[in-house]
């Protein structure tokens, strides 16, 4: 009888001390992190799941890939996972492997893009900002400062968030807007800058879509032409250098999405959902925030740290 109730305690202690199994949950962007902006995403991603507990792996196409994109949707759905995040910058490309993901009863949320289609296909929540609300808001301050002829320069045409952003710019600045489409690559996104400004000497405001990818370049292309101080210049998103600029009066101001919060909610609400069926009841805005020159110096810190 002792020996049965000692073998007895002895398995209760094991099971006590033995780890709950963790959580497992998959994240697909359609950025790389390797880009200065999404490895803000990846650390958010890899704190979260230090906080929980949770296993979590980050997922991305080599390039702005749609179709290689939703075939990591699909594997994804195939490993079974606790949960699934996935940014939506094409809802007609991936949605019938988010849905796929969703009739196999697998919890989806997205982050940083695809708010207007991401309830219709059947995810929780979004976490991220309205692209086209902040592109308003850009257009108005970048407007109350003197801007009356614009361009906004576009990295991923296509990719319906930064559409949306361009579109919303252009409603709140309310001059005329020219889209200007370019690649990822900085040297590309300077030399096409400055041939619009070259070209269009009316051209006073420049709206980029990506601190590092276009606000970089765009100051840089300013400088080139010999127009410092008459371009104001702009840019979604923010990098230390372009935070400088923003000090030193080179640009006017970045739009904060807080993308560290984006990957940080999405995954930690998803390991909370799986060890407690705890979810908010509606999307989370992360964003925008204005940081103009009197709150960059605040930010720049934690922007070198991979935080802002």
């Amino acid at each position: 009888m002792k020996l049965f109730i000692k073998s007895a305690l002895m398995a209760a202690a094991i099971a006590f001390a033995s780890p709950v199994l963790a959580q497992n949950i998959i994240v697909v962007s359609h950025g790389q992190a390797n880009d200065p902006f999404w490895s803000v995403v990846k650390n958010g991603v890899e704190e979260a799941a230090r906080d929980t507990g949770a296993t979590v792996s980050y997922r991305a196409p080599e390039t702005f890939d749609m179709v290689a994109m939703s075939q990591l949707i699909d594997a994804a759905v195939n490993q079974e996972p606790d949960g699934l995040v996935v940014s939506i910058p094409d809802g007609d490309a991936l949605g019938p492997s988010i849905q796929r993901a969703v009739a196999a009863g697998i919890p989806v949320i997205s982050m940083n893009s695809g708010s207007n289609v991401s309830k219709g296909l059947g995810a929780l929540l979004h976490v991220g900002q309205d692209e086209y609300d902040a592109g308003v808001a850009a257009g108005e301050k970048l407007a109350a400062l003197g801007g009356t002829v614009g361009i906004c320069v576009n990295q991923e045409v296509g990719n319906v968030a930064l559409d949306l952003r361009c579109e919303g710019f252009a409603e709140g600045f309310g001059g005329p807007v020219t889209v200007l489409p370019t690649s990822n690559d900085p040297t590309e996104i300077e030399a096409k800058v400055k041939a619009s400004l070259e070209s269009n000497p009316d051209v006073d405001t420049i709206m980029a879509l990506g601190a590092a990818t276009a606000g970089e370049p765009s100051v840089a292309a300013v400088k080139g032409v010999g127009r410092a101080g008459e371009v104001l210049v702009a840019s979604f998103d923010m990098s230390p250098s372009f935070l400088n600029s923003i000090i030193a009066g080179d640009a006017a101001f970045a739009i904060d999405q807080q993308q560290f919060l984006q990957g940080y909610l999405s995954v930690n609400f998803l390991a909370l959902n799986a060890k407690y069926g705890l979810m908010p009841g509606g999307n989370v805005p992360s964003g925008p925030n204005l940081i103009t020159a009197d709150k960059a110096e605040q930010v720049i810190e934690l922007s070198a740290q991979g935080i802002r």
